[in-house]
């Protein structure tokens, strides 16, 4: 997998994530987990998807947090233990590898497998896992990924937030038409998961993939609304981004697209910059039954906020 992500872009990104994940799909996953379940979150980076359903699923669990990056599994521990301690949840280290938050409903318990996901599902232990989840990563696989985790999935597979290419900024500007081509050309590289990525095709590939192995399938949009103030961060870098993709499809409107930047980062300075990512959220349920029935989540309990981590090593 080649496709990495820097711990800051991470951080500036994990609020609007909070914001926009379909609470209905991820209560209907919640549903479907046994009393004490165990969840393999698939490329992890500093453990955001942790930090959002751990308080939702509230009862007793174990994660497995998944990324071919070291550095950022270190940063979720980092992350996890002081967002928990922040909200008055205690946190223990009963070993290097492991960490526990002790909450009202139950211990959760996190650990790291350093992996890198071009080649799973051979080099996971699907065996010890109640579900796969994973946020922010299947418009980067590719079909033959896909085909592999659906053929080898026994248990229910949560995807949020992957793209479906309604970007839109506003208001309109000259140059966007070419951004927009460059940008939607550029999602469709090759990421490292062993052809094109799947970009805005991730949700249809993944309803398809399942649902010929009898797997129901449910999805809800999750966009990111972005207006001025605490989003000005990331509208910004996702200006950045979208031109610095349409530059590395078409250089030959490198003028266009440079002016396009330009004009788009001052009118992010201003607060004068809107921007709508469309995403969405996608749960695919197995046809077995026989789940334990789930307790009830722990009322009460509080949320691990998103905020910029501490460093403890």
């Amino acid at each position: 997998m080649s496709e990495e992500f820097e711990l800051d872009w991470l951080d500036l990104r994990e609020p609007h994530d909070a914001a926009a994940r379909s609470e209905a799909l991820a209560e209907a996953l919640i549903a479907r987990l046994p009393a004490r379940p165990r969840l393999m979150d698939l490329g992890a980076g500093t453990g955001s998807l942790f930090r959002w359903l751990a308080p939702r699923i509230g009862r007793a669990q174990a994660w497995t947090l998944v990324d071919q990056n070291r550095e950022m599994t270190e940063a979720a521990f980092d992350t996890i233990a002081d967002r928990a301690e922040q909200v008055g949840l205690k946190v223990t280290f009963p070993n290097r590898r492991t960490l526990l938050v002790h909450a009202p409903g139950g211990a959760w318990r996190v650990e790291a497998l350093i992996a890198d996901l071009a080649h799973a599902p051979d080099n996971l232990p699907l065996h010890n896992a109640d579900a796969v989840v994973c946020s922010a990563l299947c418009d980067l696989v590719s079909v033959p990924w896909v085909e592999r985790m659906a053929a080898a999935m026994r248990v229910p597979f949560y995807a949020c937030l992957n793209v479906d290419g309604r970007d839109r900024f506003l208001p309109p500007v000259p140059g966007d038409a070419v951004v927009a081509r460059g940008f939607a050309r550029d999602q469709g590289r090759d990421k490292g998961f062993g052809g094109r990525a799947l970009g805005p095709k991730a949700v249809a590939e993944i309803a398809r993939a399942f649902g010929a192995r009898g797997f129901e399938v449910q999805s809800a949009a999750s966009d990111w609304v972005l207006r001025g103030g605490p989003a000005t961060a990331l509208m910004s870098e996702l200006v950045f981004g979208h031109a610095e993709a349409a530059l590395a499809q078409d250089r030959r409107q490198g003028a266009q697209i440079s002016a396009w930047r330009e004009r788009r980062l001052q009118q992010s300075s201003l607060g004068r910059l809107q921007a709508r990512v469309g995403h969405r959220d996608v749960l695919a349920l197995p046809p077995e039954a026989g789940w334990d029935e789930a307790p009830a989540v722990a009322p009460g309990l509080p949320a691990m906020a998103p905020a910029l981590p501490r460093r403890r090593r």
